[in-house]
């Protein structure tokens, strides 16, 4: 009985230390990258619009959650970036594909909350 009360208090520390690390990592990126404050100025105000619109539960949840992703993509585009640069600041071609491929994420999350907003509405 012990060892699992100890396995929760642990297991609680940790889930906090992650939510520390998650917060820490979000003012990073918001601090350091324009992009990102961006894309969270434009899921503040779809947020809003999805949630004034008379649309289904459903579809205010795919609406929503393609916002979202816009936000995820944005983030992995910036470590992958960020472990780039760590790495060498030097210009090599696969340094170049790695930074190209997470703009591309970017961009297909875009293209995506674009489709899901399109046949919701239209």
């Amino acid at each position: 009985m012990q060892n699992f009360i100890k396995n929760i208090i642990l297991g609680s520390r940790r889930i906090l230390y992650a939510f520390k690390y998650s917060y820490d990592g979000f003012r990073a990126i918001f601090k350091s990258e324009p992009a990102f404050r961006q894309d969270v100025v434009i899921f503040i105000i779809f947020s809003f619009a999805a949630l004034m619109l008379d649309v289904s539960k459903q579809s205010r949840a795919l609406m929503l959650f393609s916002l979202f992703f816009i936000l995820f993509a944005e983030a992995v585009n910036t470590a992958v970036e960020v472990c780039i640069d760590r790495i060498s600041p030097e210009i090599h071609p696969l340094s170049k594909k790695a930074k190209d491929i997470g703009s591309l994420l970017v961009l297909l999350s875009f293209v995506n909350a674009i489709v899901i907003w399109w046949v919701v509405l239209f």
